[in-house]
């Protein structure tokens, strides 16, 4: 559900209000609550985002990160993982992980949950691929399929068990096929 207050919140006014659970997101003066995820899509992005973490920690490559508010291009979005490649990634001066991240992820993946919009999903995917994200996955585990969204491209739709799912440059050497994806449902 989208709620519009009476008069619509610029994205500074929206950020500076107080987080809240679901946690919500923003475009267009319109606050939207992320809906809370149900068993298969909570187990898909832990499992998923443990899985990237193994692989692109080991080389220094990046950090994928679930659930975390990045805001440009006038939305504050909450993907399910956000993977970042290293160098991209927001330090405060410490040279910490930074709170704040204004910058689309490099690689964003959204995984459908049963009463979640399609569309709104998608609209998400193809914003982050406009301020310059290699690469969006929409898992969607009721079909056991993945579309894979790529700039300027069309969709490809990965649903063969054996499939290697395509991702970003950055992480080449990152494997995955649809049957391990969907397999660890069986766990």
């Amino acid at each position: 559900m989208v709620t519009t207050p009476i008069k619509p919140l610029s994205l500074a006014e929206f950020l500076v209000l107080p987080e809240t659970k679901p946690a919500q997101e923003y475009f267009n003066g319109k606050i939207s609550p992320k809906p809370m995820p149900k068993g298969k899509h909570s187990f898909i992005q832990t499992q998923l985002a443990a899985k990237i973490n193994m692989h692109l920690s080991q080389q220094q490559l990046g950090w994928a990160f679930s659930e975390l508010r990045c805001t440009f291009g006038d939305r504050s979005i909450i993907p399910d993982i956000s993977v970042f490649a290293r160098a991209r990634i927001p330090r405060d001066p410490n040279g910490e992980i930074a709170d704040i991240f204004d910058l689309a992820p490099d690689w964003t993946i959204e995984i459908l949950s049963p009463e979640q919009s399609p569309t709104r999903v998608i609209r998400n995917i193809l914003h982050c691929l406009a301020h310059g994200t290699q690469m969006g996955w929409l898992i969607d585990p009721k079909e056991q399929t993945v579309l894979v969204y790529l700039p300027g491209q069309q969709v490809q739709i990965i649903d063969n068990a054996d499939a290697e799912i395509l991702v970003p440059d950055f992480s080449s050497q990152f494997l995955l096929t649809i049957t391990e994806l969907f397999g660890w449902l069986l766990a």
